[in-house]
């Protein structure tokens, strides 16, 4: 296995490598079967589409007025009567199972004119005790369901989503961005190095492990814990758009991102390979027991995602014959979908057989 090659033959991503304009996938029907199966296909209020007739945005900046990319989105008074309602509806929807939960207001409707989701971000907050949420809806896409339903089999955490037609629902991922915690530390020791640089290794192999894509250091989150007199960290994917998509192996491998590069220095420094490798091993048993408790869901998804398209045929075959050498395996050779190709890559790795 891989680990972190920190010299001058190490191949650092470059962003315009990536597809950043990958095509939408719609959702089909069989997808659409296990979304109802498994309480995720709704009936929303209002749609993605009824969003966009805003007004007017407005740029949002940071505390040191830089742009953030984020607009507040303006709403004629009458129709933003009625989108307080519906959103708060939503939100119930998601938290609570579409209970009413009382004292809530809509505070604020930003859009994000960053990204290929293009998402609004809800701001909700509860009156009696100030305490607030948020929750984002974006066109939906089928590329990014599979890769929140793989999130919430294969990752420790759970997230939650809704789909309705063409609008994707999602919980926040509470955290910090990781780009801004290393901006933070950078020019001072992040407490408990060992425990984030180990996190840092098993979010690499999990990444890797269900081929999911595009982990730049914005594209996750740190979440701190205290825990007794010491600092915990988890490292968390927020974006899902690059799942099973680009046809380069190394992309699936946060460990080769530019904007990662102090975390793969700060393993090499800390641990050995036989160390890193050791973390690696637990991270895929770790999946490999997520998977035994959702055998008949993760089979579900898997059963649909092979006969599904969702990327090129190039980067299909690329991805089939990189993974092929890595594992040295030629059965890649003969897939012909993402689904497939990730089916046979989660078999090999964490040592199960699916079908």
């Amino acid at each position: 296995m891989l680990f972190f090659v920190v010299d001058n033959q190490t191949k650092i991503m470059e962003y315009n490598h990536i597809e950043y304009r990958k095509p939408f996938y719609k959702i089909k029907g069989a997808l659409k079967e296990h979304l109802s199966k498994y309480s995720r296909l709704v009936q929303l209020p209002i749609s993605y589409e009824d969003l966009t007739r805003y007004r007017d945005l407005i740029p949002i900046l940071d505390k040191n007025d830089n742009d953030t990319l984020w607009r507040g989105a303006i709403y004629d008074s009458a129709d933003r009567e009625g989108l307080n309602d519906q959103l708060i509806g939503i939100y119930e929807m998601l938290v609570a199972d579409g209970d009413k939960i009382p004292f809530l207001k809509i505070e604020n409707i930003d859009f994000c004119t960053f990204g290929n989701s293009k998402p609004f971000r809800i701001k909700v907050v509860n009156e009696l005790n100030d305490n607030y949420d948020f929750y984002y809806i974006k066109r939906a896409d089928a590329s990014r369901v599979y890769g929140l339903e793989l999130e919430d089999i294969f990752s420790p955490d759970k997230i939650s989503f809704l789909v309705d037609k063409d609008t994707l629902v999602e919980d926040h991922i509470v955290g910090v961005p990781c780009d801004e915690f290393l901006s933070k530390h950078e020019n001072e020791k992040i407490e408990n190095r060992m425990r984030f640089a180990k996190e840092f290794v098993k979010f690499n192999e999990r990444c890797f492990t269900r081929l999911l894509g595009d982990m730049r250091a914005y594209n996750f989150v740190v979440e701190i814990t205290q825990d007794f007199d010491n600092i915990q960290y988890r490292l968390r994917a927020m974006d899902f758009d690059q799942q099973s998509y680009e046809g380069r192996k190394n992309i699936y491998l946060p460990q080769y991102y530019s904007d990662n590069r102090s975390m793969v220095e700060l393993a090499q420094e800390l641990m050995s390979a036989s160390t890193a490798e050791q973390y690696k091993r637990q991270e895929r048993v770790a999946m490999r027991k997520r998977y035994l408790a959702t055998k008949q869901k993760t089979k579900s998804l898997l059963r649909r995602m092979k006969n599904e398209h969702l990327s090129t045929k190039e980067n299909v075959e690329k991805l089939a014959t990189e993974l092929s050498v890595f594992h040295k395996n030629s059965r890649f050779l003969e897939l012909t979908t993402m689904g497939q190709i990730l089916t046979l890559h989660l078999e090999l790795q964490i040592g199960v057989t699916f079908f």
